[in-house]
């Protein structure tokens, strides 16, 4: 059954609206657990998680729009409700524009017979797809992702803001005021000056770059990576500076001060905002939190971190996509690469080196010479990259497991194919496809997995935390090995639901703690 929220509307499909306010008319017809229909669950599920309201699925239109436009070869046209339903009716396209809650921008809502009109018409295309079934159970990931990003967003990661400020003033120095530097940075800009014998300006790279050139270095860039190549006194200083400059701007006190609330750090994630259906951030920057952070982040008391993340979660789903006998054996163990040692020479080193390369297109160094070895002995596995960066080169989409497509070429790729760099052009683009198969396939199982975690949740635990591979849930100490014992049997589905049955294993490495800190 799928009922709509438009705003105040509340209602079955094909039935009369709810009386009531809305909270409270979802909260009553979920006991029939339908399937939610809404525009933006960025826009509709907040205002009911403020209400107390939270539902078990939905179908966001806005998200499987943009994933079906991207298969229908229309990669980057509006994907809206608003501009999907403009494209049924003939009318004039809007641009995605994000809406601002209680301004004048804020358009009103798609009224609810738009709402299922455009839900009809994306169901008719999705059945019209060559596998309607995987691609059903990549809206279904993609809209539940949106569900656990606007509880994580509600619920908040606990963060220990006392341990913060002192963690801070430990390599920082104390809170300086507003515009000045804290006290240990200033002391290693004083240290980089006086290394170059004038002033200088460690947050700016033209004047760096002048200040080396004058001691005879010529560089490109001040990236950490190329100024450890450089042999001067003021090198030390500057790279300590450019790393607590990055902490101090992304996680210092302002940046606290914004994101976390009672206790909580809210972020705000966006659902498949990279290309290949991995998360990024609007706000908050919860997918870079460095390691030095997470001594900040501390169960309440009473409560416990049960931290899991995949081992080696790209090449055992590569090993499921390609169906190749022998990884997919190597893949039934706990650690893929130890497994896969024997036909490296033993060298566990050499089986990582070789998968990575594959999967990313690396052929520095070792990497030719043991690719030959995997071409080999894992032929499936290697043809299956092998032609993704062949359609890559070509200039062709390819997909993920479920139906996930890659950009297609740019305008100004295609002059740069046609020109004189056209091998350098395609080849960087056969990398990129390549690894999408992989990367995006990987993600989908990422979301199934949480989607299948979310529902086996013992309640109060609540997922607070997701990056790429790793989830992190908030429970009480005396649940803490249902919600291990949940995280194994949500792998194993989430590896059923995707792949069928599969002698690929999908291991989850699961601690309790009481400080993320600990569980690494």
């Amino acid at each position: 059954m799928y009922a709509v929220v438009a705003g105040e509307t509340v209602l079955r499909i094909g039935e009369a609206p709810l009386p009531g306010p809305p909270a409270r008319a979802v909260r009553e017809l979920e006991r029939e657990r339908p399937r939610w229909v809404w525009a933006d669950t960025r826009e509709s599920y907040p205002p009911l998680l403020t209400a107390g309201v939270r539902v078990s699925r939905c179908h966001d239109l806005a998200l499987t729009e943009g994933l079906l436009l991207a298969y229908e070869g229309r990669y980057g046209e509006p994907r809206s409700a608003r501009a999907a339903h403009a494209r049924l009716r003939g009318l004039p396209v809007p641009d995605d524009q994000p809406s601002v809650p209680g301004t004048l921008f804020e358009p009103e809502p798609l009224p609810a017979e738009a709402v299922a009109e455009v839900l009809g018409d994306q169901l008719r295309r999705i059945e019209a797809l060559p596998d309607p079934g995987r691609f059903r159970l990549l809206v279904a990931a993609e809209s539940a992702g949106a569900l656990i990003a606007a509880e994580m967003g509600h619920d908040g990661m606990p963060w220990r803001r006392d341990v913060h400020d002192a963690l801070l003033t430990e390599l920082l120095g104390p809170r300086p005021v507003h515009g000045m530097r804290p006290a240990r940075l200033q002391a290693l800009a004083d240290e980089v000056a006086a290394a170059f014998g004038h002033p200088v300006n460690p947050d700016s790279v033209q004047q760096l770059v002048k200040a080396f050139k004058g001691a005879g270095v010529a560089l490109k860039t001040t990236r950490s990576w190329e100024l450890k190549k450089v042999d001067h006194p003021a090198v030390a200083p500057l790279l300590a500076y450019k790393e607590l400059a990055r902490l101090f701007s992304f996680h210092g006190w302002a940046w606290a001060d914004q994101w976390v609330r009672g206790g909580r750090f809210r972020p705000e994630y966006v659902v498949g905002g990279v290309v290949s259906g991995r998360w990024a951030t609007s706000g908050g920057g919860a997918l870079q939190i460095p390691k030095v952070m997470r001594r900040v982040v501390m169960a309440d008391d009473g409560w416990t971190l049960v931290v899991a993340d995949a081992a080696q979660l790209e090449p055992r789903v590569l090993a499921a996509m390609a169906g190749d006998a022998g990884l997919a054996r190597a893949a039934g163990e706990i650690d893929l690469y130890a497994a896969l040692a024997q036909a490296f020479g033993g060298e566990r080193d050499h089986a990582k080196i070789a998968m990575l390369s594959a999967m990313y297109g690396g052929t520095s160094g070792d990497a030719a010479k043991l690719l030959a070895v995997m071409r080999q002995r894992f032929p499936r596995a290697y043809q299956f990259v092998e032609d993704a960066a062949k359609a890559g080169e070509d200039g062709r989409v390819v997909r993920s497991w479920l139906g996930r497509t890659s950009p297609p070429p740019s305008g100004r790729w295609r002059e740069l194919v046609s020109g004189p760099e056209g091998g350098r052009a395609a080849r960087d683009r056969g990398r990129f496809t390549r690894n999408f198969v992989v990367q995006a396939t990987a993600a989908e199982w990422a979301l199934a997995l949480m989607a299948v975690l979310r529902g086996m949740l013992p309640d109060p635990a609540r997922l607070v935390f997701f990056q790429h591979d790793e989830v992190i849930v908030h429970c009480p100490l005396d649940r803490a090995g249902e919600v291990m014992a949940a995280v194994s049997a949500a792998a194993a589905e989430a590896s059923r639901l995707l792949f069928g049955p599969t002698p690929v294993r999908f291991p989850m490495e699961t601690v309790a703690v009481s400080c993320y800190a600990d569980a690494k």
